[in-house]
């Protein structure tokens, strides 16, 4: 901590807080992260967030090669002295949700997704890669705890929701380590995790998934409302049409959204999708 304090202080870096800048310099964290993220020599990674590079350092370590996102260019002088010595690692100074993920992917092969993601960007930046992605293969992620349990969540908990159940079309998610708060500099107001999300083949199938989604988002509308309430509110439809799709679909007609795993999302959704609601 104090090497990398020095170098911050000689650098003349100041923490912006409009970025949720928290870095980590734990050597034992950061060997665990990149040990998690189940990477080897043959591997290429993208980081999102590199900071002041001491995961970054850790990743090039043992990856193939590593492309370096970063939104603040006044840490470019830092990352040059953290990062002398690596051939294996491109910084790219540019926020990673503008740029044109179908042209960046052109010239990888399957890559890996480590990141320590503020709050702000963390469920539009896995979005962006679950929606968008063609080659990503997992996401190793550091995020806020109470998020990572939602990302990690089972239907009819108090964490579930609609981010959930859109992860599980494309990819699983577990929390694989939990992190305390004073791992990191600066100390955070809350407690964090590593999320992991592997892209994988999901018993998730859904004829459209523009309508899955739609439905997800019915569901979650009024979580104190039933899955009827909120399907009249979002689709127009009389109570006597709501309960009907319910009982098509096999269920309760007093049912609430959370209860439905992603699965039954999908069987709704596909109902819906096929009648033209």
């Amino acid at each position: 901590m104090n090497d990398l304090k020095s170098i911050l202080i000689k650098h003349g870096f100041s923490f912006k807080k409009q970025f949720g800048q928290n870095f980590i310099s734990d050597t034992n964290l950061l060997k665990s992260i990149v040990s998690l993220s189940c990477i080897d020599s043959n591997s290429t990674v993208v980081e999102i967030g590199c900071g002041a590079g001491t995961l970054t350092r850790e990743i090039a370590n043992v990856a193939k090669k590593v492309f370096a996102f970063e939104i603040d260019e006044k840490l470019k002088c830092v990352l040059e002295e953290t990062l002398a010595g690596y051939d294996n690692i491109e910084v790219i100074f540019k926020d990673f949700l503008k740029i044109r993920l179908d042209e960046f992917e052109k010239e990888l092969g399957e890559y890996t997704v480590i990141a320590n993601l503020p709050y702000y960007i963390t469920t539009p930046l896995v979005m962006q890669l679950i929606e968008h992605s063609k080659k990503a293969k997992s996401l190793i992620i550091m995020v806020q705890e109470e998020v990572a349990n939602r990302f990690a969540a089972k239907e009819n908990t108090a964490d579930y929701g609609a981010i959930t159940a859109n992860i599980a079309l494309r990819a699983s998610a577990n929390v694989v380590k939990r992190v305390n708060r004073n791992m990191f500099f600066p100390v955070p107001n809350v407690d964090s995790a590593i999320v992991k999300i592997d892209f994988i083949d999901t018993n998730v199938k859904t004829l459209d998934e523009k309508t899955y989604k739609d439905v997800v988002r019915c569901a979650f509308l009024s979580r104190r409302k039933t899955l009827k309430n909120n399907l009249m509110t979002s689709f127009n439809l009389s109570a006597e049409q709501a309960l009907q799709i319910l009982s098509d679909c096999g269920f309760d007609e007093r049912i609430r959204g959370e209860v439905l795993s992603p699965t039954q999302f999908a069987r709704l959704a596909d109902y819906v999708f096929t009648n033209k609601l």
